[in-house]
């Protein structure tokens, strides 16, 4: 202080003015939290980004016949789900074609989802509750049930005939989970996808596949040599999964669910890729 003393008392204002400046700053800006650009775009709601970008992106299943299959030759997505997510991109942009399909599996679309590589997840997803924990869910859209696919001449009936054998699942489903818990005494093996699942259960690497009845209905209409046995042994409601409190987007989604509905649209798209209209 006695240093500060000895200086003009022009420079001694201007350093103080200065000092004070500073302290002003640093507390304005901590009061608000920051608010830079990406803050302000991760504020956004998914239906506002999708209008910026022009486009929805919908995470979908590639191996699933119905709802979500690849084809090799022209390599276009077709299925039940897709034509919902071409449904969903009509509605907030008004042309179905102004959607972008991404790959996701039972594993990853959670997580692709929760980081913003995809904006909704339309991809035969059971409604849990510890799934609600993670993301928000549309209403239910499709009613399935866990089944099993076994060959033509195998003994295989239910799940009573499951001790010892060896069923296939696919990694992060519900029917891992389910079949570990009805039949505790099968062996459970777990694969990528629905289509690496098929393919062991052809090559002989287990006696039974299980998943959802539809799913299974889909790998049985590929290969007529496989049947369905044991009826349907869970409810699998399906519904869309959207990011953990946009309450926006799942009321745009829901108000698409009962549009389709209202107008026959669903019950076409229903009759187009399961054969019947729903009941």
């Amino acid at each position: 202080m006695k240093n500060l003393l000895k200086w003009p008392s022009f420079v001694l204002v201007l350093v103080l003015s200065l000092a004070l400046a500073g302290c002003s700053t640093g507390e304005e800006s901590t009061g608000s939290g920051g608010g830079g650009g990406d803050d302000n775009t991760a504020a956004k709601g998914t239906i506002e980004q999708i209008k910026e970008r022009g486009k929805l992106i919908a995470g979908v299943k590639y191996d699933t016949k119905l709802f979500g299959l690849k084809d090799p030759a022209s390599g276009e997505v077709e299925g039940f789900d897709i034509d919902i997510a071409k449904a969903l991109a009509k509605q907030i942009l008004g042309d179905e074609t102004k959607v972008e399909l991404k790959e996701v599996t039972s594993k990853t679309r959670i997580p692709m989802l929760q980081n913003g590589d995809i904006d909704i997840i339309i991809a035969t997803m059971t409604i849990t509750d510890e799934r609600k924990e993670q993301v928000d869910f549309s209403d239910v859209y499709f009613e399935a049930g866990q089944s099993l696919l076994v060959k033509n001449d195998s003994a295989i009936t239910g799940l009573e005939s499951l001790g010892g054998v060896k069923v296939l699942a696919v990694k992060g489903s519900t029917s891992a989970q389910n079949i570990r818990e009805k039949a505790p005494d099968a062996e459970v093996l777990e694969f990528d996808n629905y289509q690496d699942a098929f393919t062991a259960l052809k090559a002989g690497k287990g006696e039974a596949l299980t998943t959802d009845n539809i799913i299974l209905i889909g790998m049985q209409q590929t290969d007529n040599n496989y049947k369905l046995v044991g009826g349907n042994f869970t409810s699998e409601p399906y519904g869309m999964a959207i990011r953990k409190g946009d309450s926006a987007f799942v009321e745009e989604v829901n108000n698409l669910l009962k549009s389709m509905k209202d107008s026959g649209e669903y019950d076409t798209l229903h009759e187009k890729w399961l054969g019947t209209k729903p009941e």
